[in-house]
């Protein structure tokens, strides 16, 4: 897989979780996936977006929502954050709405935000949902 992967742009819109008996994340299974991906695969280049927009049809339609979302770059990569940019412009985000955070590091931060999707749905019901960061 290394081989295949190598060179390659990958996005990682994943939340590796351990989930709790009523099917909600109650911890993160890696500090951060983002950087143990591109640790496991280090030929291939990877960026982490779009982790924070639920459910997934969302990802590919952020004007759905009555407040434009905000989703978030993080890799080491400058080229393969660009392509993901533009993978998002493709999806309909516009360029004000995605924040490079910096580098594959700075992953955690986004990836943390599934940890608050139990309480925001205990309060809000089942919505689809996305931060938005107000400027």
């Amino acid at each position: 897989m290394r081989q295949a992967l190598a060179g390659k742009v990958l996005v990682d819109v994943a939340n590796a979780v351990e989930q709790g008996p009523d099917g909600f994340a109650s911890r993160l299974l890696y500090r951060n996936l983002a950087d143990e991906l591109q640790r496991v695969l280090p030929d291939t280049r990877v960026v982490k977006a779009l982790n924070t927009v639920g459910p997934a049809a969302l990802m590919a339609d952020p004007v759905s929502l009555a407040v434009p979302p905000s989703t978030f770059l993080s890799g080491d990569d400058a080229d393969a954050k660009k392509a993901g940019a533009g993978l998002l412009a493709d999806l309909g985000w516009p360029p004000q709405r995605i924040i490079d955070l910096g580098g594959v590091e700075t992953a955690w931060w986004p990836e943390s935000f599934v940890l608050m999707v139990r309480p925001l749905i205990a309060v809000l019901g089942p919505v689809p949902f996305a931060l938005a960061i107000a400027q």
